[in-house]
């Protein structure tokens, strides 16, 4: 699957263009230039885990809690446990 150009926002840095490439299964990650990548990793329906890479080259690292595709929009995904919200359109 290739990347295409997108809107993210997330809750630490508002709204950015980013890449977002498919994953499969409703997967997908997220990068820009100048901020961090993130994975969103379909569990089950509408429950996902969240993985963030902070530095280029580095690796991903795992989010705490999980994340549930919002009602309202379902390009973003909120993280009950600790208030984060991460979106791409």
């Amino acid at each position: 699957a290739l990347a295409k150009q997108a809107r993210c926002y997330t809750t630490d840095d508002g709204y950015y263009d980013c890449s977002f490439e498919p994953l499969g299964g409703g997967s997908f990650e997220t990068a820009a230039e100048g901020y961090p990548s993130f994975q969103i990793v379909i569990d089950t329906p509408g429950v996902a885990f969240g993985y963030g890479r902070y530095e280029e080259g580095g690796n991903f690292v795992a989010l705490p809690g999980t994340f549930r595709r919002n009602a309202d929009d379902g390009a973003c995904w909120d993280n009950d446990e600790t208030g984060v919200q991460i979106c791409a359109w």
